[in-house]
């Protein structure tokens, strides 16, 4: 070696020393710091011994040292609950994969989430892990802890793949076998969840919760009395919850063997899931009382049941009904058999529950469908069934009880398979009584025709002989009418009944209005003689006779019949006096004619006959030439009754009389303020043709030309073309020649348009298009003539124009047509004609004010009839809820109930039911609304607010069941009511929120 070289190995040698030493020291004061760390890890001072490894992995040069205080500080991290704790370790793993903590790392991390019961996090770690790399002790531990946090997530396929691996570890293998049980406990592997439970039996730690499973298991085996003595063994050990449970095993059990006394004090020990009950544990507990005979507690608990569409709310809702049956609560009873009948799950009970359902529709009424339609569907789904004799009985027999006539024809005449004639003869029979009274006759002659087409049942067919004609006389067949009058008085069915008694009366009335008064004379006399006491029929029959008499001018015994009607105060007793008046004149007694005359004037000073006797008396003292006397009744009459039409005649015959008396200038006078205040009259004609002589005779001719030149209305050398003109149509209206008296009063207005009968044709024209249903033609017509002044037209022309307006519903035009025929009306009837549909008017137009005021007026009115009162105390009524004036309008339903008939009486037994609502009677309310049901069930609308107020009425009374069935089915049948559909809606949201406190079932949508 050369001398060099050995410098160089003694120098690098010396080098080499020195930094063997130099590390040395810095390692032992490094491993110093770690140890110092890893001693702080230990005493759980994670915070500490992070920040210590920190430095130390910083400082060190060791990779070793590095890798350790790595795998410290993220485990400090993770066990401290840093952010990131999870990255810290996936970096260290990373950084150093060939460390000897890394298996470590991952189990430690993984079992330190599993004890603080993390097992998510737990999961996510023991992954990681490398099974091979532990021990047998370790991988022990590894596997049971991976397995249970498994368990605890609920992933019982992996957790059971662990678990089974520790199953015979003496450590592990009791907690195992528990675990496995329970999992095969709940997934209804009772065989193996016994068999696991049976190996841990012995240990204390499992035995309370395996005896609640076991007692459960066999009540799921249907091992139901071992429940029992398992439940009863474990009862007084357990928990509150547990409790609960077992007392539902217990009491289900009891229930599963059919020994239901025992059962309901268990039952009722259980508190449900979570605080509720849902509707199985409602049914079981129900049937329970039901199977007891105990019908109201059994109701209570089957009405919760709420929402439910399986075969245990099936059942539930049938024995539901049937409880309610035993305590002839009929309209419960026909909601739950509905309900019942609606679910397939049982076919028997599906069967019973539609054929109680369709009896108890016909026995109490049905407003959901017609009971007709229910008894109807169950013949057509149970053609064979054996009660079909009796369903087909009860549907004849509902077809009248329900009064829905029409419905009832529909019915009979589409439905092939039933065949009863007489019940198509009783249906079609009452369907044309129903059509008569709403005036609809020919639709009723109709009827009729097929009623007398299956002539099966006698009275039926002589009723409907009957009625047939009377439909006949409202529509002006008067011949028609009179044969079949008499065709029924040859029938033996006839005899006794109620039509039998009047049948003389109407073929009176029926030859009266054909003109035949010989006869109508006959069949009168024979009535009224006939006839007993306080008869309204009676005295109108003398009315009539007298009448009858009068025409055919034997006026003695018209005068008889007079005093008849007079004598019995008959309502038109003004009338008979009136008429007995001026027959007198007809048997020249003038002077009895003038006493009567001023007797009538002063006994009946508001009759509308009043004007008729002045002029009558003028004009009977002109004709005793006792003109003075004549003058001061025509004054009378011209101030006491200035709209009457006879106030033209009256100041004409004045001017006629001035005239006749050389008294020219009083007679211009008169005639002259008779065209002024009444042109284009007759009278006024008349008066013009009568004062052109007054100025002759006083050589005033230039004077008259100038007057007459101002008067629009007269044409005076078409005088005679214009009567020519107008006497040949009226000749044709006269005759019944309808078309060509339209043609004529046409022609005479086109060439007269101002001419002297230009009212008469007018109004006649009117008449004639009316009565051919050309309405809007008419129109025109009557409004010239209530347009002119005060004639003998105007009454009858403001009653036909305003009915014209009514029916169109346009009330504005109607009502101050109205207004002046109750001014102007002579006729008693038609005061009460315009004060009854001035009541109707104002209420429509929303002056209810007004309204109540006419419908006052008409309750006061001894003219008005029956139907108009009816109207009246509605429209009091309606106005006085508008008003929000309940207390009024309930005195003024309860006067309407008494009387009303078809859609009134529906709404007067609504409010009947929401008045008693309002007071808390909600039993008296539903009685009210079963009525309602029963007898109404036509009238839709009130059918379907009477039952949410039904619904409301169970929701106060505690049935939620009912309450919420009832609101469903007007939800689903009532969509053309949509403001009712929307209360049910709001009130079913709002009943169904309430009961989802208690109930779990129930959805709250």
């Amino acid at each position: 070696m050369t001398p060099g070289k050995s410098l160089l190995i003694v120098v690098l040698l010396s080098l080499s020393f020195k930094g063997i030493s130099q590390q040395s020291a810095t390692y032992t004061n490094e491993l110093a710091d770690f140890n110092r760390a890893l001693e702080l890890y230990n005493n759980q001072q994670f915070l500490a011994a992070q920040n210590l490894f920190d430095e130390v992995k910083d400082e060190t040069e060791d990779e070793k040292i590095k890798a350790d205080a790595a795998y410290y500080i993220a485990n400090a991290a993770v066990r401290l609950n840093q952010p990131g704790a999870d990255r810290l370790m996936e970096r260290f793993v990373t950084r150093y994969p060939t460390s000897t903590k890394t298996n470590s790392a991952y189990l430690d991390v993984a079992d330190y989430y599993f004890n603080t019961g993390k097992y998510a996090l737990a999961r996510k770690w023991y992954d990681k892990v490398d099974e091979n790399a532990m021990g047998r002790k370790e991988r022990q531990r590894y596997y049971f802890n991976n397995g249970y946090a498994y368990f605890r997530t609920n992933n019982y396929e992996e957790a059971r793949t662990y678990l089974e691996r520790v199953r015979d570890s003496k450590e592990y293998g009791s907690q195992a076998k528990y675990y496995i049980g329970f999992m095969a406990y709940e997934s209804d592997d009772y065989e193996e969840a016994s068999e696991n439970f049976e190996q841990v039996q012995d240990n204390s730690r499992y035995s309370e919760d395996l005896s609640y499973f076991q007692a459960d298991m066999n009540f799921k085996l249907g091992n139901f009395q071992k429940a029992i003595d398992l439940g009863m063994e474990q009862l007084p050990k357990s928990n509150r919850q547990e409790k609960s449970q077992l007392n539902k095993i217990i009491g289900e059990s009891y229930f599963n063997l059919g020994k239901y006394e025992e059962a309901i004090p268990y039952l009722k020990e259980y508190q449900g899931l979570r605080g509720k009950w849902n509707n199985t544990d409602y049914y079981q507990l129900g049937y329970a009382y039901y199977k007891q005979g105990d019908y109201e507690k059994a109701i209570s608990e089957f009405n919760k049941i709420i929402d439910g569409n399986n075969s245990i709310a099936q059942n539930a809702y049938y024995h539901l009904a049937q409880s309610y049956l035993n305590l002839e609560q009929k309209q419960q009873a026909l909601n739950a058999f509905k309900n019942a009948s609606e679910m397939p799950f049982d076919a028997k009970i599906q069967q019973d529950a539609l054929l109680n359902y369709a009896k108890l529709s016909y026995e109490i009424g049905n407003s959901y469908e017609s009971p007709s339609q229910v008894l109807l569907n169950y013949l057509e789904k149970y053609p064979d069934a054996a009660e079909r004799q009796e369903v087909e009985t009860l549907l004849i027999d509902s077809f009248i009880t329900t009064k829905n006539y029409e419905e009832a024809m529909r019915l009979l005449e589409n439905n092939r398979n039933f065949s009863d004639k007489q019940a198509y003869q009783k249906v079609a029979y009452y369907y044309g009584l129903e059509l008569y009274e709403e005036g609809d006759y020919y639709k009723a002659i109709e009827m009729f025709d097929k009623a007398l087409n299956e002539p099966r049942d006698p009275a039926i067919t002589a009723k409907s002989t009957f009625w047939k004609a009377e439909s006949e006389f409202n529509v002006n067949r008067i011949d028609d009418a009179i044969i079949g009058y008499k065709e029924f008085g040859g029938m033996t069915a006839a005899r006794g009944t109620e039509e039998m008694k009047n049948l003389d009366y109407n073929i009176g009335y029926a030859y009266f209005k054909k003109n035949d008064y010989a006869q109508a004379t006959s069949y009168f006399k024979r009535y009224a003689e006939n006839t007993g006491n306080d008869n309204a029929r009676r005295d109108d029959a003398w009315l009539r006779l007298g009448d009858s008499y009068f025409v055919n001018s034997q006026y003695w015994p018209a005068m008889e019949a007079y005093n008849k009607a007079i004598a019995n105060n008959v309502s038109d007793s003004d009338y008979a006096a009136f008429q007995k008046a001026i027959s007198y004149g007809f048997v020249n007694r003038n002077e009895t004619k003038i006493e009567e005359l001023n007797n009538f004037i002063s006994k009946y000073p508001r009759s509308p006959y009043r004007d008729d006797a002045l002029f009558e008396l003028g004009n009977t003292y002109v004709a005793m030439e006792n003109t003075q006397q004549g003058i001061q009744a025509y004054n009378r009459l011209i101030r006491d009754v200035p709209g009457s039409a006879f106030v033209p005649k009256a100041m004409l015959r004045q001017g006629l009389i001035y005239y006749n008396s050389n008294e020219g200038n009083k007679a211009l006078e008169r005639l002259k303020k008779v065209v002024s205040d009444y042109p284009n009259t007759p009278e006024a004609k008349q008066a013009v043709s009568t004062a052109r002589n007054v100025y002759v005779d006083l050589g005033r001719t230039d004077e008259y030309a100038s007057w007459v030149r101002n008067i629009d209305f007269v044409e005076v050398t078409d005088a005679d073309l214009d009567n020519t003109t107008y006497e040949s149509a009226e000749n044709q209206y006269l005759n019944n020649k309808a078309d060509q008296a339209i043609n004529g009063f046409e022609k005479y207005l086109r060439d007269f348009p101002n001419g002297i009968h230009s009212i008469n044709a007018h109004f006649y024209l009117a008449q004639l298009y009316f009565r051919q249903g050309n309405k809007d033609k008419s129109m025109s017509h009557y409004r010239y003539v209530v347009e002119r002044p005060g004639n003998e037209f105007t009454e009858q022309a403001l009653a036909r124009l305003s009915q014209i307006y009514l029916e169109k519903g346009n009330y504005a035009e109607a009502t101050p047509l109205l207004e002046r025929l109750e001014k102007e009306a002579d006729s008693q009837e038609n005061v009460a004609y315009a004060q009854s549909n001035l009541m109707k008017s104002y209420y429509e137009a929303g002056n209810f004010q007004k309204a109540e005021a006419y419908a006052e007026k008409v309750l006061n009115s001894p003219g008005a009839e029956k139907q108009a009162k009816t109207d009246a105390q509605v429209i009091i009524a309606r106005s006085a809820m508008k008003a929000g004036n309940e207390n009024r309008a309930k005195t003024a339903y309860a006067e309407v109930q008494k009387t009303a008939t078809g859609e009134l009486a529906a709404e007067a037994l609504y409010y009947d039911a929401y008045f008693k609502n309002k007071n808390g009677n909600y039993e008296a309310s539903n009685a009210a609304i079963q009525i309602l049901a029963k007898d109404f069930s036509g009238y839709k609308r009130w059918g379907a607010k009477g039952l949410v107020l039904m619904a409301k009425n169970f929701d106060k009374l505690g049935d939620a069941y009912q309450a919420t069935y009832i609101l469903d089915n007007v939800i689903k049948n009532f969509s053309n009511y949509p403001e009712i559909v929307s209360e049910a809606k709001a009130e079913l949201a709002r009943i169904k929120t309430q009961e989802a406190k208690t109930n779990s079932s129930v959805e709250n949508n």
